[in-house]
């Protein structure tokens, strides 16, 4: 099939921000988009994926002059870091946007020009609210006590001519595109959007800034630099070749081809920029709609969002150069359930490579092709019709199904859900090999077609696997095709059973070497922080517990003890502070048909805006009990890190609310 023929297909990261190092928060949005792309280039898709860096602000003058640099100058070395990065990380990206390319600039202000020309955008005076590291304006409503509603840091009162954008206008449209529309996803961010952005009034929106000068000038006005919601969000377009001169059936090839945007995806953090800001500038230009905007969780930090300027960062160049670089891509993906939030442990991240990629991956290509050298030279062929075993069945079964579970969990985006149903099928390759034992068919020269077939079978689920894993983690699927004697396929036309005619198969160096996890950890510890400053999540389980340097020991309870404790499934619908009580929240929760009001001191850990749509677990037999005024119905479960902030305990996928826990 020619290019020209294939779907397009156009997938986006946000625009990162160069103001300092380069951490692995940053790095699980774009491992995302590259996993979705990839899988989309095999499955036959003409893909564009685009990723880039946000080079304009205050922040970036002030930190620039700091440095004794230009703001070009500080940027450039930013951005060859991160590219430097996604190199590391094997980021297969086709388009790299830098808000400070001339190309861009020249888009940005024709956009600008003509939404002033439409009447979407003109001058007015702003009071209010500013928040100096948002750079943003917010009204009295918007900042209460005066404190900025996207960071919680202090706002300041001030006031400036601006242009704005008449984002009013687009209320009702953006209302109907949010209930109305799949446009959004995962459905808690719809809630938060409409309840904290939509459900009141409207403002328009400040789109242009006099307090600093790095930025796009407003052509004829040049006093006033055009602000991030326009500058930055543009570059999904201005990456196309986007012509604001021209209508939608006169734009270049490449824009009509690949948008609208199949999938913009992001941190929750600024989901309002592309859920209401984005669509509705799009409104004004007449452009089609992005098909999909998605706001997945933060990797959290000793339960804290791991961030540049909190310092709570874990270098994935030291990560990489230690275990490789598929291990973390591998572990950014499966660890964490999209969408949700997920607290990062150094400790998580070494035992998955232990259990998933060594024992489990790793061992079966050892094992499967070890026993073809040693009892077929190697030389393993397709077997005949009827030769085999009583469990071959069911097992060609589920290699034959695979893709096809695979593409429905990356339909829905669910790609921790995606590599879970590969690693089900290593875990069924290694049980079927218990079951046929083929150590013992190698016994009886009767049984040599049985055991040719054995190992073909187990031959054909490494194939398929390793078909699957290409997106996830390319070079060790790559070093299986090599271990299999087989080039590596351009597409997933093969990835069913019974596709391959012979197998001759090699003998080569471990997928990946098991690790003592203690080891790592106190290593790891002084590598990432010889200082003892930066406290990382690189925590052992056999450290005491106890002052006296002894572990402590629970008090033991049978079984139907345990059984007299009711823990079900519950969904938050409503959260608030309780007043006078700084760590305690007053959360309402759905519990089936049921709706519960429970006080939880979790406070100090999540904000309640964060809570809304969660899924926690609820002791719901406890007996009620008073707390600040508010009776509490039962109590969530909750662990806490090591600095004692509780951490709430959440199904790893979505369920029903109501369902018991067992």
């Amino acid at each position: 099939m020619s290019t020209t023929q294939k779907k397009p297909y156009y997938i986006t990261t946000p625009i990162y921000y160069p103001s300092g190092k380069w951490h692995l928060g940053h790095c699980y949005t774009t491992v995302c988009c590259d996993a979705l792309a990839r899988f989309k280039r095999l499955s036959g898709f003409d893909v564009y994926y685009l990723t880039g860096t946000d080079e304009h602000g205050l922040n970036i003058q002030e930190r620039a002059k700091a440095a004794n640099k230009s703001p070009q100058e500080f940027v450039d070395e930013l951005v060859a870091g991160i590219k430097d990065l996604w190199k590391l990380l094997n980021i297969d990206y086709d388009g790299f946007i830098r808000t400070t390319d001339p190309s861009h600039k020249k888009i940005v202000q024709g956009i600008f020009k003509r939404l002033q020309d439409s009447g979407d955008i003109y001058k007015s005076k702003y009071k209010g609210q500013y928040c100096t590291p948002c750079e943003s304006f917010w009204t009295t409503t918007q900042a209460k006590e005066k404190k900025c509603p996207d960071c919680g840091r202090a706002t300041k009162e001030a006031e400036e001519e601006c242009y704005f954008f008449k984002l009013s206008k687009y209320r009702d449209r953006l209302l109907k595109l949010l209930t109305e529309t799949d446009f959004l996803e995962p459905k808690t961010r719809v809630n938060e959007m409409v309840n904290n952005f939509l459900k009141d009034n409207l403002e328009d929106l400040a789109v242009s800034r006099t307090s600093f000068t790095h930025g796009i000038k407003v052509a004829g006005d040049e006093k006033h630099v055009i602000y991030v919601w326009i500058d930055a969000l543009s570059n999904y377009i201005s990456a196309l070749g986007y012509d604001p001169t021209k209508s939608w059936e006169q734009q270049p090839p490449k824009v009509k081809k690949y948008w609208p945007a199949d999938l913009h995806m992001m941190a929750k953090e600024i989901v309002r920029f592309h859920s209401i800001i984005w669509p509705a500038v799009l409104m004004a230009l007449e452009l089609p709609l992005p098909k999909k905007a998605y706001g997945h969780g933060w990797l959290l930090f000793d339960g804290d969002k791991m961030s540049k300027s909190k310092g709570n960062v874990v270098d994935p160049f030291i990560l990489s150069e230690r275990y490789g670089v598929d291990a973390i891509r591998y572990c950014l993906l499966r660890e964490i359930s999209f969408g949700q939030d997920c607290d990062y442990s150094t400790e998580n991240f070494l035992n998955r490579i232990n259990t998933d990629l060594c024992n489990d991956l790793g061992n079966l290509l050892k094992r499967t092709t070890a026993m073809s050298r040693q009892y077929f030279d190697s030389k393993i062929k397709k077997p005949k019709k009827g030769e085999g075993t009583e469990f071959d069945l069911d097992f060609t079964k589920k290699i034959d199904g695979l893709l096809k579970e695979v593409q429905v969990k990356l339909d829905k985006l669910e790609l921790s859900r995606a590599l879970e149903v590969i690693l089900e099928l290593v875990s069924n390759a290694n049980k079927y090999i218990d079951l046929t034992r083929p150590w013992l068919l190698a016994k009886d020269k009767a049984q040599t077609s049985a055991l040719n077939a054995v190992l073909y079978n187990l031959l054909e689920a490494l194939r398929v696997v390793a078909t699957l894993l290409m997106p996830f983690i390319p070079s060790t699927a790559s070093k299986i095709f090599d271990s299999l004697g087989l080039d590596i396929p351009t597409d997933f036309k093969n990835a069913k059973y019974a596709k391959t005619a012979t197998y001759s198969t090699k003998e080569n160096e471990p997928l990946f070497l098991r690790l003592d996890v203690k080891k790592e950890l106190e290593d790891l510890e002084l590598t990432l922080n010889p200082n003892g400053t930066a406290k990382n999540e690189v925590k052992s389980s056999d450290k005491k517990s106890s002052n006296n340097g002894e572990q402590s020991q629970p008090t033991q309870i049978t079984i139907d003890e345990f059984f007299k404790t009711q823990l079900k499934v519950a969904k938050v619908i409503a959260a608030e502070k309780v007043e006078k009580a700084d760590k305690l929240l007053k959360l309402t929760l759905e519990v089936g048909q049921e709706t519960r009001t429970v006080v939880s001191g979790i406070a100090t850990s999540y904000a309640p805006q964060d809570l809304i749509g969660k899924l926690v677990v609820l002791v719901a037999n406890l007996q009620p009990a008073k707390l600040r005024g508010i009776e509490s119905q039962g109590m969530i479960l909750c662990a806490t890190n090591s600095d004692g902030k509780p951490i709430i305990v959440t199904p790893e996928s979505i369920v029903a609310s109501g369902v018991e826990v067992r």
